[in-house]
């Protein structure tokens, strides 16, 4: 029997908000699904549905003509759900083996069999070619090698049906291309595959058919993918013409003293001998493989790792950056971080609490309680300059779109007026317009006189909007590059330095 999972007139409310009407999906064994549309559209409402985490509040589920909607996670998983989320959901002190079992773990004699546990791991992991120790925690893994985990973990389960949300967001183009030939390995042995990403190239690639959400309803159902033009795709997601950004050269006067200079910078982490050089008003873009050491270097330079030798300068003086509170508020220095939900956010606060986290000290009254007047003045301008879709500024960050959650975390720190923004992979997981707006910020933030040191594995994004290019290759910068913004020589040029190094 062909697997087919059947969604039929899905509908969804929480408070205030309609997330899914009337949704219509047929996936279907050996094919590749496409579902796509903006943040917010109701993409994740949909998949915790089918997975058990949401209970519809109408329609049907078919999963292999059984009809019924899950209880619970658990019990999609052993009707042969599988679901690679787009933010992590491993056990940080779990090794990697007990995580890609944990569903479903080989007993004998009613206890775990850890010789059987390793074997099965290491057959998943071997199968995406990740070579890593499964005994290894997690929580001493990159964000790039948790998402291989997840995979590796929905294949040990045998799984029928797989949906894979935003899976090579944070994976390099290499482990990208061994992505899509177990997807199209598991497509032809009859696999059900959805693929969520905002990566319409990649959708291009590897989908057969798509379905498109627009506020939480389906504009197009489970149709060819290859009738539709891109352009199509973009018009039926955001509702009307998105037209092509200006690419835009900036003239930035580096005559002046730089904003921040490293020089010959060693680090605890293996960094050596990095120099560089950030100017008032520059995008410098930060550009390498996954485990580079770009993130390391930022998380350095802000005093999470050791500097072992060597010198930062900003502004042309000698200083010594202890942690992030030193960072922040003796050198004006702030960090969107990649991991917004784990590091960039407090979740269970308010959109008003998250903004002004970074300035407490100003808001106090003379009894060193918040003043709540101050608190929404300040999130109120920085929701409205940004354009964050929330009800109100007490509304929960947990409950924002993830661009709307990137959003507040650029917002904390422009609230504290920052001279340097460090922004690490600041469009993960976004659609194309939230994606395209936040480039505009970028530079208008630079516009204004802001020094932002932008770390991306999209190498579109940096080229995009970075005035230069600092390439990095196994912990050391291998080049340079002014950003003439031509595409292919730019791209040419850096994957040659990376590749020569």
């Amino acid at each position: 029997m062909t697997t087919e999972l059947l969604i039929e007139q899905v509908s969804k409310a929480f408070p205030g908000v309609q997330a899914l009407n009337n949704v219509n999906l047929t996936l279907t064994g050996g094919t590749v699904h496409a579902l796509l549309g903006e943040n917010g559209a109701g993409k994740s409402t949909l998949i915790k549905i089918i997975t058990g985490v949401y209970r519809a509040d109408s329609g049907a589920l078919k999963a292999n003509g059984q009809e019924h909607f899950f209880e619970s996670p658990i019990e999609a998983t052993r009707a042969g759900i599988a679901v690679v989320h787009q933010e992590r959901n491993l056990i940080p002190d779990f090794s990697v083996e007990e995580n890609i079992t944990l569903h479903n773990p080989p007993l004998k004699y009613g206890i775990v069999d850890r010789s059987e546990r390793t074997r099965l791991a290491k057959q998943a992991l071997s199968t995406i070619g990740f070579d890593i120790d499964p005994k290894e925690r997690v929580k001493n893994l990159s964000v790039a090698q948790m998402q291989l985990v997840e995979i590796a973990k929905a294949l040990v389960t045998k799984a029928q049906i797989i949906l894979l949300d935003e899976p090579t967001a944070s994976i390099t183009n290499t482990e990208t291309v061994k992505l899509f030939e177990i997807i199209k390995l598991l497509s032809s042995q009859g696999t059900a595959i959805l693929f969520v990403s905002h990566k319409l190239e990649e959708v291009y690639q590897i989908c057969d058919t798509v379905t498109v959400l627009r506020d939480g309803e389906s504009v197009l159902e489970s149709k060819p993918l290859a009738d539709y033009k891109q352009d199509e795709i973009v018009d039926l997601m955001v509702g009307r013409h998105l037209a092509d950004r200006k690419i835009r050269i900036r003239d930035i006067d580096r005559t002046g003293q730089p904003a921040m200079e490293l020089k010959d910078v060693r680090t605890a982490l293996g960094h050596e001998t990095i120099s560089m050089s950030l100017y008032p008003g520059e995008v410098l873009g930060m550009y390498g493989l996954v485990g580079a050491g770009r993130s390391e270097l930022a998380r350095s330079i802000l005093g999470l790792y050791a500097i072992t030798q060597g010198e930062i300068l900003l502004s042309g003086k000698e200083v010594k950056i202890k942690n992030m509170g030193d960072a922040l508020h003796r050198h004006r220095i702030g960090y969107v971080t990649e991991n917004r939900k784990e590091e960039g956010l407090f979740l269970d606060f308010s959109v008003g609490q998250n903004i002004s986290s970074t300035i407490l000290a100003r808001i106090l009254d003379k009894l060193g309680v918040i003043n709540r007047d101050k608190e929404a003045e300040i999130a109120t301008k920085f929701v409205d300059r940004l354009g964050i879709k929330i009800v109100d500024n007490h509304q929960l960050a947990e409950t924002l779109s993830g661009g709307n959650q990137q959003k507040v975390s650029v917002a904390k720190w422009l609230a504290a007026e920052t001279n340097i923004l460090i922004i690490d992979e600041p469009t993960v997981g976004v659609d194309v317009r939230t994606k395209a707006a936040f480039h505009e910020l970028i530079m208008e933030l630079a516009d204004e006189g802001l020094s932002i040191i932008l770390i991306s594995s999209d190498l579109p994004e940096v080229i995009a909007i970075s005035d230069r290019i600092m390439v990095m290759n196994d912990y050391a910068v291998v080049g340079e590059l002014e950003n003439t913004k031509d595409y292919p020589s730019i791209s040419r040029s850096i994957m040659a330095l990376i590749h020569s190094a």
